[in-house]
C-alpha cells in the first residue's frame, strides 16, 4: 500500500477493532508491535490512521491519504520494510521472544519460523 509493507494488514486489523471484531489475542497490542513500529515510521498518530480508516470505505482511499499525508521517501519505507521482515533477529532477547512464542502456539518444531512475520503466518494458517 503505497510501498508500506505490513500497512494493508494494520488496516485489516484497524477496521475489525471498528467493527468490534479483532480478535482477543490481538486487541492487547492494537497500535502496538508492527501496528506501532510502522505509526512510528510513517509518523502517523494511531488516532489519526484510525479515524481515516473510520471514514475510509474502500483500502484505496486509505492508500490515497496515505500518499498525500506521509511524506517518507522509498529508502525510508526500505529501511522499515528490512526492520519488519526481520523482526526476531536482532537479540538475544528477540530470539528468545519468537521461540517463547513458537512454544505457546505449538510451533516449536518449526524451524523454517525464522522471525516474526513468519510465525505470525505460521500461527494464521498461512505458512
Amino acid at each position: 500500500m503505497d510501498g508500506w509493507v505490513y500497512l494493508p494488514r494494520f488496516v485489516d486489523k484497524i477496521r475489525l477493532h471498528l467493527a468490534g471484531k479483532l480478535h482477543p489475542e490481538y486487541q492487547e497490542n492494537f497500535t502496538k508491535g508492527f501496528d506501532g513500529a510502522w505509526l512510528k515510521a510513517s509518523g502517523v498518530s494511531a488516532d489519526e490512521i484510525i479515524e481515516v480508516v473510520k471514514n475510509s470505505i474502500t483500502d484505496g482511499q486509505v492508500c490515497d491519504w496515505v500518499r498525500k499525508n506521509v511524506k517518507k521517501n522509498d529508502a525510508e519505507k526500505l529501511a522499515f520494510r528490512v526492520h519488519i521482515f526481520n523482526r526476531g533477529t536482532e537479540d538475544d532477547e528477540l530470539r528468545a521472544r519468537l521461540k517463547m512464542r513458537k512454544e505457546q502456539a505449538g510451533l516449536a518444531h518449526r524451524d523454517d519460523i525464522k522471525v516474526f512475520v513468519d510465525f505470525i503466518d505460521a500461527d494464521e494458517k498461512r505458512l
